[in-house]
């Protein structure tokens, strides 16, 4: 079978978006970033991904969550869930297949088709390795201890301000003018 990416962007957004998990998590939390991290690459681009880390060498589903962690340098971690169900739709359509051997974990490697469908598609796959490299630059830089404090400054202002049910509306709008010209001087400099 053949391996096409015909996604509409607007049901992809739609997906990315809404996630399907229904999790409440509070405005700021490290645990929110994470959640908009998974919705990052849809279930094509992981699909991208397994056919990838899998030319390099056969693996578990485990290894592959490791090897996808390790170049977003922990930044961003593909969920069982979306792994191994993938993994069984790519061997549904003859692109990997499950490796002999005496382990109870079932390893993949891929098929000629799988190794045809990646080639055709190695355009996509360098520009989702790129997007998880630079999510391992971002991650490091954002640790940076000087850039952490201020961000936290920043959240703990805006939100000591933003938590008051009677904000004037001219506080409002000075606030809405300060975020706007922060990120002018954040992109210029």
């Amino acid at each position: 079978m053949r391996y096409h990416h015909h996604h509409h962007p607007c049901h992809d957004r739609h997906e990315r978006h809404t996630g399907g998990h229904g999790r409440h998590e509070p405005g700021f939390g490290e645990g929110r970033a994470r959640h908009r991290r998974e919705r990052l690459f849809d279930a094509n681009d992981i699909r991208l991904l397994i056919l990838h880390f899998l030319s390099q060498n056969a693996a578990h589903g485990y290894e592959l969550i490791k090897s996808i962690e390790a170049l977003a340098k922990g930044e961003y971690v593909p969920s069982p869930g979306i792994i191994y169900p993938n993994l069984t739709l790519l061997e549904e359509m003859g692109l990997i297949q499950a490796v002999e051997s005496q382990s109870t974990k079932k390893a993949w490697q891929l098929t000629d088709e799988g190794k045809t469908a990646l080639e055709q598609q190695s355009g996509e796959v360098r520009t989702i390795l790129e997007r998880l490299e630079s999510l391992g630059v971002l991650g490091g830089n954002r640790r940076i201890p000087e850039v952490q404090r201020a961000i936290h400054n920043f959240k703990i202002a805006l939100n000591t301000k933003l938590a008051n049910s009677d904000i004037p509306q001219e506080t409002l709008y000075k606030i809405i003018d300060t975020l706007d010209q922060a990120a002018k001087d954040i992109e210029r400099s």
